[in-house]
């Protein structure tokens, strides 16, 4: 077999979206010929656990640690409340105190490109030995954390005949919050540097949607390939309620992402349709942001709601397969059109209807018009989405149990399987 190298942060007991895409890569990658080689920390800070995730490493992965050391200890005792250092997850700037706001500027500025950077030199230092007892010649790094590419950067620079493949799960300094860091001129061209010194010097970028393909190339990437998220096919359960129609959402909302248009047309219909308000149940698992919570109550959806919190992998996607309709939601700017959430990937496995809202010209607009998984909405279709519920409403009516009309073709090439067998290839060629 041959032997490949994953450096990531994310694994099990790890839960969320990040932990999964190189967990289902590695739990297939033998079947291709390929002895996986896992290398991640020993002491992590993971802001969500689930432990129910270790049943899906596959016995062959060899799992190699190292310490780390991390500041988010000593950020969390300055601002318990605040979790800038942790990724994208910002408040509105009118609700920022002066210690948020301060924890955002240092994230930004002084931990470049994040604060797992501690980590480059001594995991440098770790794998070079590795490496070379193993001999192994391909090498993957998964970020975010984008410090992680630095650790394959230095590899490649002192192993010439490795081969390099930076896995972008989400893009660095085109993300959609990068903005929101409060960056000097100086940090700001510094991520950028970095940024493009990864492009150039990888031998493969791996993006997970078209858009971020695109601009990765406009970066200096020399070789791009597109390789999506996706599930895998599990038997569910799960029986759907003749009680509610349930309208499910699945993993973390924040401010930045609350479609307005959404709670106002449930809101109109409430008003309208007397069935309809004591029928509808609509469901958070996850973490539900409290503006997020405060617009749904505002606007008269309060005895509607029920927030179930985070809950494992697999009462997620018991969750999903129950429900009527599936919301999945981005931010309402153009920047963000590249991105595609994991979650839509398991929700097409389901069959059940999804009802999106993001920016026009989206790669998720793409995959469900291909698909035929769902309908697709622009922030300010208040009588769109109005009318898109409604029908599946009255199709609830006649049938609680009806699926969706989905292309199933088009949806198994996002079989986790499938997608595997592209990675292969792509080696392969290496």
């Amino acid at each position: 077999m041959k032997k490949i190298l994953i450096i990531t942060y994310y694994w099990p007991p790890a839960g969320g979206p990040g932990v999964q895409r190189w967990l289902k890569f590695t739990k297939y990658l033998p079947e291709f010929g390929y002895e996986p080689h896992v290398y991640i920390p020993e002491n992590p800070s993971y802001p969500i656990i689930d432990e129910t995730l270790a049943k899906d490493i596959n016995p062959q992965v060899k799992i190699v640690k190292n310490k780390i050391w991390e500041p988010y200890q000593l950020a969390e005792k300055l601002n318990p409340k605040n979790k800038a250092y942790k990724g994208g997850h910002f408040e509105k700037k009118e609700n920022q105190s002066f210690m948020s706001k301060l924890s955002v500027f240092v994230r930004g500025n002084f931990f470049i490109p994040d604060a797992r950077k501690f980590w480059i030199n001594p995991s440098v230092e770790f794998l070079n030995d590795y490496i070379q007892k193993e001999q192994i010649d391909t090498i993957v790094t998964s970020g975010p954390p984008h410090s992680l590419h630095l650790i394959g950067l230095k590899l490649k620079k002192q192993h010439q005949n490795i081969k390099w493949l930076a896995d972008f799960r989400d893009p660095w300094t085109q993300i959609s919050y990068h903005k929101e860091l409060k960056l000097t001129s100086w940090a700001a061209k510094k991520h950028e540097d970095l940024e493009r010194e990864v492009m150039q010097n990888a031998d493969v970028v791996l993006a997970t949607s078209y858009a971020d393909g695109k601009n990765f190339e406009k970066i200096g990437a020399k070789h791009v390939e597109v390789i999506t998220n996706g599930f895998e096919e599990v038997k569910q359960q799960t029986k759907k309620s003749n009680e509610y129609f349930e309208l499910t959402y699945s993993g973390g909302l924040e401010m930045l992402r609350n479609p307005v248009s959404l709670w106002q047309a449930l809101a109109e219909i409430i008003n309208e349709n007397s069935s309809f308000k004591t029928d509808l149940k609509l469901n958070f698992y996850g973490s539900l942001a409290d503006d997020v919570k405060q617009t749904i109550v505002e606007i008269g959806l309060k005895n509607n709601l029920v927030v179930h919190g985070y809950v494992s992998h697999q009462e997620s996607l018991n969750a999903i397969n129950s429900a009527n309709i599936l919301l999945l939601t981005n931010f309402d700017n153009q920047a963000s059109k590249g991105i595609i959430p994991g979650k839509l990937f398991e929700y097409m496995a389901t069959g059940n209807p999804i009802v999106a809202i993001g920016p026009t010209e989206a790669d998720v607009e793409k995959i469900l018009h291909k698909t035929k998984a769902g309908e697709y909405f622009g922030h300010q279709d208040v009588n769109k989405i109005k009318s898109f519920i409604l029908s599946t409403y009255q199709q609830w009516l006649a049938n609680p149990n009806t699926k969706f009309d989905t292309n199933e073709g088009e949806v198994q090439q996002f079989n986790r399987k499938n997608l595997t067998a592209k990675l292969a290839k792509v080696v392969d060629k290496l």
